[in-house]
C-alpha cells in the first residue's frame, strides 16, 4: 500500500489596512512590532504535496527562486516538525512546494505554506491535535500564519496575528498584482520604519464598524498601510508604480504587507484587463487573480501516490 499524502493549496493573502500600533512600548515581548491589520485571502495559491514517511521532514521546492532560505528555517518544515512533536513523532512527512505566490513580496506565501502544513501533517495524523492548540502553533511560528490557519477568508488582526477576529467574506472580485524586481526583507522595512520613527507618538487601535468592512467600496476608503511611506521612500519606483496603479480606476490599492509588490481589486474583469496592458511587463511581473470568497476546507488524508485529497484547500 502507498502512503497516506494530502494534496492541498496554500492561498496569497493582501492586508486590506495595516497600522503600526505604539505607545508607552511600542513593542511586545520578544521585539515584536504590535499591529492592527485587515487580511483577504486570494486564490492565487502556493500547492503542498505532504505524505506520509517514516522519518522527520524533508522538503522538495519547486519554483519560487533561490532565496529560499535553509530547509531548517523553512516555515513550513518547522509546522510540520512542530506536530510531528506534539503527536510523539510517530512518523515524518515529505512536503512537495510548488511556488507560485512571488517570495519577498509581502504575499504571505511563507506563512500561508506554514500554515497549510500545520494542516496537511495533522490531517496525516488524524487530526490529533486539536484546533485551538493548533492556532497557538501557528501564532509561534509567525505575524500572519494564524489567519491562514484560520481558514477565514476576511479577518481583522491585532498584536502579531494571533488575535483574530473573522468577518463575512466580501464579494469575489478580480485582483491585479504587480510584482517589481525589487524584492524587500519584511525585517527590512521594520527596521526603516523604526529608523522613520525614533519616538513615535502614540497610536492604538481604530474604531472599526461593520460598514467600513461590508463592501469593496467602503475597504477602499480605509486607512492605507504604514509601510507605504517608508518603503516608497527608500524605492522612489514603487511609488510611481502605485500611482499608476491608483489611476486605474481600483476600488482599492495598496502596497502589499511590508512590500514589494502592489495589488488592486476592481469591479470587473474588463477594468482589471485594461489596467494591465497599460502597465505593462517590461518593469514588472502581473499577475491575475481574484479574492477568495469561501472559506478554506479542512484537509483529509488519502491513500494513494499524491493525488488531490478531498477537501484539500487551505
Amino acid at each position: 500500500m502507498t502512503a497516506e499524502c494530502v494534496h492541498l493549496a496554500a492561498h496569497a493573502k493582501v492586508n486590506l489596512f495595516l497600522r503600526i500600533l505604539t505607545g508607552p512600548s511600542p513593542r511586545e515581548r520578544g521585539g515584536f512590532h504590535q499591529l492592527e491589520t485587515g487580511f483577504a485571502l486570494l486564490e492565487l495559491a502556493d500547492e503542498l504535496v505532504v505524505r506520509r514517511t517514516a522519518h522527520d521532514v524533508t522538503l522538495e521546492v519547486d519554483g519560487g527562486g533561490p532565496d529560499l532560505g535553509p530547509v531548517d528555517e523553512n516555515l513550513a518544515v518547522r509546522a510540520a516538525r512542530a506536530v510531528l512533536d506534539a503527536t510523539g513523532r510517530k512518523f515524518g512527512v515529505a512536503i512537495e512546494l510548488t511556488k507560485r505566490i512571488p517570495v519577498r513580496a509581502g504575499l504571505g506565501g511563507g506563512s500561508s505554506d506554514a500554515a497549510a502544513a500545520l494542516h496537511a501533517v495533522n490531517a496525516l495524523a488524524h487530526h490529533a491535535v486539536p484546533d485551538a492548540e493548533l492556532l497557538q502553533f501557528a501564532a509561534r511560528l509567525g505575524a500572519d500564519v494564524p489567519f491562514f490557519a484560520s481558514g477565514a477568508p476576511l479577518a481583522v488582526a491585532w498584536g502579531r496575528g494571533e488575535r483574530l477576529f473573522r468577518l463575512a467574506p466580501l464579494p469575489a472580485a478580480p485582483v491585479l498584482i504587480a510584482v517589481p524586481k525589487i524584492a524587500i526583507a519584511t525585517a527590512d522595512a521594520y527596521r526603516w520604519w523604526d529608523e522613520l520613527h525614533p519616538t513615535p507618538e502614540a497610536r492604538g487601535p481604530v474604531v472599526l464598524d461593520a460598514p467600513a468592512l461590508a463592501s469593496w467600496g467602503s475597504v477602499g476608503r480605509l486607512a492605507g498601510n504604514d509601510f507605504e511611506s517608508v518603503v516608497f521612500g527608500k524605492h522612489s519606483a514603487l511609488r510611481t508604480l502605485f500611482e499608476r496603479m491608483a489611476g486605474t480606476s481600483p476600488f482599492w490599492v495598496r502596497l502589499c504587507g511590508s512590500g514589494s509588490a502592489v495589488a488592486a481589486v476592481y469591479a470587473n474583469e474588463r477594468l482589471r484587463d485594461d489596467a494591465a496592458m497599460m502597465l505593462g511587463e517590461k518593469q514588472q511581473r502581473l499577475i491575475k487573480t481574484t479574492t477568495r470568497a469561501a472559506p478554506a476546507q479542512r484537509p483529509e488524508p488519502s491513500v494513494g501516490s499524491g493525488g488531490p485529497a478531498s477537501g484539500g484547500a487551505i
